[in-house]
């Protein structure tokens, strides 16, 4: 093959092209409290402030009215209309170019350059997280997580470029570039799916149940963007903090994307937000107790990092409402504009929080104890409630919530199942084996790969979806884990499997699991397609001729 065969055969992926330009153009959209691109006589403490605020205020309230308007009116989300999100966030590029001109309206056009550009980027955020959700899992998560990698990659690469000529080539280049990339991988989207079919309001127990399990998630997340809002206040009044924000939190998602990435295609990953936070808790309040004590050069490393660690919920956020979506059919922009709105107005919250704080005067207390004292009192109220609050304390018992999963992508060598399952599964079937006997080990005591969910346990026995832990009832849950494990079906689609396995209609299925019907539908299609079956009995087949490890039968 020669060059020329070369470059007709390649397809750029222009998922993660546009996605890594949106992120890297919105990280220098002063999201770290500055202008990186924009003349410094623009970052004054009052412009930044009033900048910062109204594209808070006006993201976070589109993630709202984004659940409202496709609750009531559900038709208008079928439709990529990428003209809405891209007009508003270049004429608010347009207002901040012109802020360089017009210095008796470098206020007024920074205000509305910050509520256009909020509104355009939280439209962006909508269509590119439509995107990733109607996309297979696997497709799905790798494009998310390889577009946050290239777009620090991108941010930095944009350093080296004259700031004369980078204030330009963001409104009239890159912007127009991932308008292009989304406006057509969004012609390539299968619209039947039931994400994009269901009507909220004749399925309102799927998503009182969606919510349910989504709002402790959402405040874990929200409560480290009150801490990163806090910061952002604190970034507007020294330049030089704001850019060291920048730079560190998309450094730590560059990092942080490569090495899931490299986990990933070795192990399987099942991560929990509520779990993660809990584990960041105690770093978190230490080094705010810290903060009043050392204050100076130490707040603004605190507040890199802070920013960073928020920056990697996000990331997480976004595979998490992809995969809620994925898994009960409901629509992604009401997952994600619940989820994102509550995280959005936390972080409003501390950012107005942390201003007010830097403007108290309180005898014998610094500005520092104050802001630390009041992030220190959400943050511990969040961890009460992500533990059961006060039901939980009496109860002695949490409520669940579900976990991000990235089932490994590493090829297993084959191994035979037992009892002639090798005719068909070892051969001919698609999808990654693994060795059946140790997988049996692995399930008699609660799964495999690396756990951190906690989650719940499915009444049938099988791999829940709502929290990612295997439960062993049986033989046949046995069964159903290692045939998930060898061909790769997700907790969802394990946890339906067994339902179908089981002799459960359709109609059951969705009550039990407080789904649709359609959505039951979809799982089993996609299960059939893995497994390489077509009907029931096929399936029934495949999952008996899975044999356990022998002293685990």
């Amino acid at each position: 093959m020669n060059a020329l065969d070369v470059l007709r055969t390649f397809k750029p992926n222009l998922t993660l092209i546009g996605y890594a330009a949106f992120l890297a153009v919105n990280a220098a959209g002063a999201w770290g409290g500055v202008f990186p691109f924009l003349p410094m006589r623009m970052q004054t403490p009052t412009i930044l402030f009033w900048f910062s605020l109204t594209q808070s205020l006006v993201f976070a309230a589109c993630f709202f009215l984004s659940v409202l308007g496709v609750y009531h009116f559900p038709g208008p989300t079928r439709q990529f209309i990428v003209r809405l999100s891209a007009l508003p966030y270049l004429l608010g590029w347009g207002c901040l170019i012109g802020a360089m001109y017009v210095d008796s309206l470098v206020l007024p056009l920074s205000i509305a350059g910050g509520a256009l550009i909020g509104m355009g980027s939280a439209g962006f955020y909508m269509l590119w997280q439509r995107l990733f959700a109607s996309l297979d899992s696997d497709t799905g998560n790798h494009n998310l997580i390889l577009g946050t990698a290239w777009a620090s990659v991108l941010y930095f690469g944009l350093h080296f470029v004259p700031r004369a000529v980078t204030v330009y080539l963001i409104p009239l280049v890159i912007t127009p570039l991932f308008g292009l990339a989304i406006s057509l991988k969004s012609r390539q989207i299968d619209l039947d799916q039931p994400m994009f079919e269901d009507v909220p309001k004749e399925h309102r127990t799927v998503y009182r149940e969606a919510i349910r399990m989504l709002v402790r998630p959402a405040l874990c997340v929200g409560s480290l963007g009150f801490c990163a809002g806090l910061i952002r206040a604190l970034a507007i009044d020294d330049p030089s903090v704001g850019a060291l924000v920048n730079t560190l939190s998309m450094g730590a998602s560059l990092v942080t994307a490569a090495a899931f990435l490299m986990l990933w295609q070795f192990k399987s990953v099942r991560l929990n937000v509520e779990t993660l936070y809990r584990v960041m808790f105690p770093v978190v309040t230490l080094g705010l107790v810290l903060l009043p004590l050392l204050g100076g050069n130490y707040a603004q490393w605190l507040a890199a990092a802070l920013y960073a660690a928020y920056n990697v919920m996000i990331m997480l956020m976004m595979i998490q409402c992809a995969q809620t979506s994925r898994d009960q059919g409901t629509n992604p922009v009401f997952v994600y504009g619940f989820f994102g709105g509550i995280v959005y107005a936390l972080h409003d919250a501390g950012f107005v929080g942390g201003s007010l704080a830097g403007q108290t005067s309180i005898p014998g207390v610094s500005t520092f104890a104050v802001a630390a004292l009041g992030t220190m009192y959400i943050l511990g109220f969040m961890y009460f409630y992500g533990q059961g609050g006060f039901e939980g304390a009496v109860r002695g018992s949490t409520q669940r919530i579900p976990g991000v999963e990235l089932v490994s992508l590493k090829p297993e060598a084959p191994a035979n199942a037992g009892g002639g399952s090798s005719s068909k599964g070892a051969g001919g079937r698609q999808g990654r084996k693994a060795p059946l006997a140790s997988q049996a080990q692995a399930a008699a005591h609660g799964g495999s790969g690396t756990d951190a969910t906690g989650g719940a346990t499915s009444a049938t026995g099988a791999t829940s979806a709502t929290g990612g832990e295997s439960f062993i009832q049986d033989r046949l849950s046995k069964q159903v884990a290692l045939v998930r494990e060898r061909y790769r079906l997700s907790a969802r689609e394990a946890e339906i499997a067994e339902h179908i396995v089981r002799g459960k209609t359709v109609v059951r299925i969705a009550e039990e699991l407080v789904i649709s019907e359609n959505t039951v539908r979809m799982h089993s299609k996609r299960i059939y397609a893995k497994l390489d079956v077509h009907k029931k009995q096929d399936l029934i087949d495949l999952v008996e001729a899975a044999r356990p490890h022998a002293g685990d039968a």
